[in-house]
């Protein structure tokens, strides 16, 4: 089944002067359980495809479908909402809140959703224990490496048991050792879980991991291979 549905998606920027089509007529269909990169050079589209599937910008016509819900048909406070409870983000620059431990980054996904704290507590212990930082629950991210924060990002990304992961250059700050262990991580939730990931990437270690490559060019899809 079809956790998403893109339908003759576009993104045109500066439309009345000089319209520049950052995504142009894309269609595709990620199904569960996925493990997806999307690749192509800066500037071909990529991230803005990424962006628009997780509703943080607008296309200027087409449709994002997930799981039945167009995404555009909401209202701002109902996408973010959706956004909350459907989609995990893992970016390039971590975005952990500096003044909160790693647990503490991981449950505020959760109190959002006015989980209770039990709950809470344990679902968070069980995500640290599967990035393997469950002894690095009370550091904040100034005593995390790099590899150890996008780790916490990741578990972070996972606690609202989303319906996909979008990761957005996920690995572009990460020396070698620790991109090899997030991947591995990702990996083993995507077959051991059947979590759906989608990456925008550059890393030929994430492309070489992925089982779906999407490549984009100049905003259109110019080839879906499936390994």
């Amino acid at each position: 089944m079809s956790v998403i549905e893109i339908k003759n998606l576009e993104k045109i920027y500066n439309e009345t002067e000089f319209p520049v089509h950052a995504v142009n007529n894309v269609n595709l269909s990620i199904d569960r359980a996925e493990f997806v990169a999307i690749v192509g050079p800066s500037g071909s589209g990529k991230t803005t495809l990424l962006n628009m599937i997780g509703g943080l910008e607008t296309p200027s016509s087409g449709s994002v479908i997930i799981e039945g819900t167009d995404i555009g048909t909401l209202k701002s406070s109902e996408l973010i909402d959706f956004r909350l409870r459907n989609i995990g983000f893992v970016f390039q620059a971590y975005n952990l809140i500096p003044v909160l431990t790693a647990k503490e980054n991981i449950e505020f996904i959760m109190q959002l959703q006015g989980k209770a704290k039990k709950e809470m507590n344990e679902r968070t212990f069980a995500l640290l224990e599967s990035v393997g930082l469950s002894d690095r629950a009370n550091s904040t991210p100034n005593h995390l490496s790099g590899g150890q924060q996008q780790r916490v990002a990741v578990a972070r990304a996972l606690a609202s048991k989303p319906k996909f992961i979008l990761a957005d250059e996920p690995t572009a700050n990460l020396d070698s050792k620790s991109t090899s262990q997030l991947l591995d991580i990702m990996e083993k939730l995507n077959k051991e879980e059947n979590i759906t990931f989608i990456f925008s990437t550059h890393d030929q270690r994430v492309v070489e991991k992925a089982r779906r490559i999407i490549t984009i060019q100049d905003g259109e899809v110019i080839s879906d291979e499936t390994k």
